[in-house]
């Protein structure tokens, strides 16, 4: 399993439970430091890990402001764009093993630029408006 997040500013199964403990050892702490108690908006996909109840209230007893996703459109998320210039990179690296493979992704998402992470964020609002006008961009 891999895993990722973006922000502006920098194997098993996942069930709910591994999901929030991602978010606790993770989001929770990269938010702070990224947006130092700014008001911050957290997009996720409609995955079930991330509609649990449990999920949902966790995220609820954080105050954690939630963007409306609709359904079936990870074309919408900016984190895929980012899947997809690591996936062309691997391509590219073609590693051999596991750890290869592991160490690659994280050296190529290490190597994606503040100015592209602006890019595909920024994008979001105008993509959505989009869809709400029914066509597709």
């Amino acid at each position: 399993m891999v895993w990722g997040c973006m922000s502006v500013c920098g194997m098993g199964s996942f069930n709910a439970e591994r999901y929030i403990q991602v978010l606790e050892q993770h989001m929770l702490p990269s938010r702070h430091r990224l947006f130092q108690g700014r008001p911050c908006t957290f997009q996720h996909d409609n995955a079930r890990p991330h509609t649990a109840s449990i999920t949902t209230s966790w995220l609820r007893r954080r105050r954690i402001r939630i963007l409306k996703w609709p359904a079936c459109s990870p074309d919408l998320s900016p984190i895929e764009n980012i899947w997809r210039i690591i996936k062309r990179k691997m391509r590219q690296r073609r590693p051999k093993t596991v750890e290869q493979l592991e160490a690659c992704i994280r050296q190529e998402w290490d190597n994606i630029p503040i100015p592209k992470l602006e890019q595909l964020v920024s994008s979001v609002p105008r993509h959505l408006q989009t869809v709400e006008l029914g066509y597709t961009f």
